[in-house]
């Protein structure tokens, strides 16, 4: 599936050059580079251990590159605090949710509400002018997505007594509510049963296309990763093994040996 900005020469909202990651004796990272462009879905993949939640906790900046550079929308990510990703336009979750599971899910997602919808401490606690506008928008965000993302009869109840699957779209609905330009998304099929595997991916896509948000995601169930990826690249023992359409990573020979252990020419 080609996006309206896949194949342009406008610069890449995400761009990843030469990044190594080390701990200790093992390298997590070697050297990996990438782009990913405005409007696409991008799929990261690789076996268990070839550095893909090393690569996303890089752009969260939890952890540093010991030599590389990252780029978000022209702006090097090294000189910027963590507490600030939400802030410039990265939204992410997480493989084990990291919900408040005493709040409910509307609680949750405007809590994701705040890097953009905040009136700060001060104006808050003496309730200056301003604050009950900030705090209304705060609440139509909210409930928009809690429209998009079919929660709207869950949506006062405590997560903790919803299915995963539905606590899965929550997590999502509060990585929205901040507004990104760029999600990533760790895992997001993770736990589902098959119906709930066939909305994720036509959620995705309606992220991509109703608003506007380019995705990253690091995903091992390969049938959703093929059906709705423009752009997928391939890690191994932390190294870039091949990236492209979908259809030319998947008979990429170093990508059959990553996964199967040999090639097709092997099999034959």
């Amino acid at each position: 599936m080609a996006t309206p900005h896949s194949d342009r020469g406008d610069p890449p909202l995400l761009h990843i050059e030469g990044v190594t990651v080390r701990f200790g004796g093992i390298v997590a990272l070697d050297g990996v580079s990438f782009d990913v462009r405005r409007g696409q879905i991008c799929a990261l993949i690789g076996p268990n251990g070839a550095g893909k939640s090393t690569l996303f906790n890089c752009l969260s900046r939890l952890y540093a590159c010991n030599s590389g550079h990252i780029a978000f929308d022209g702006h090097p990510l090294s000189t910027l605090p963590r507490h600030r990703m939400a802030e410039i336009g990265i939204g992410r979750t997480f493989q084990n949710l990291a919900l408040f599971r005493s709040m409910s899910v509307r609680e949750n997602i405007l809590v994701g509400c705040h890097s953009k919808h905040h009136a700060g401490f001060l104006r808050n606690a003496f309730r200056l002018p301003g604050v009950a506008r900030i705090e209304a928008d705060a609440q139509v965000r909210a409930q928009s997505l809690i429209d998009f993302l079919g929660l709207t009869a869950e949506a006062e109840r405590v997560v903790a007594d919803l299915p995963f699957g539905t606590q899965k779209r929550v997590e999502l609905g509060r990585a929205l509510a901040a507004q990104p330009q760029l999600l990533l998304l760790d895992e997001p099929a993770c736990g589902l049963n098959h119906e709930e595997l066939h909305s994720l991916g036509s959620l995705i896509r309606d992220i991509r296309d109703r608003l506007g948000v380019t995705v990253l995601l690091v995903e091992h169930h390969m049938a959703l990763v093929m059906g709705i990826s423009d752009h997928v690249v391939a890690l191994n023992f932390g190294k870039k093994i091949a990236e492209g359409t979908p259809a030319e990573v998947r008979r990429h020979p170093e990508v059959i040996r990553a996964y199967l252990g040999t090639t097709e020419e092997e099999t034959a």
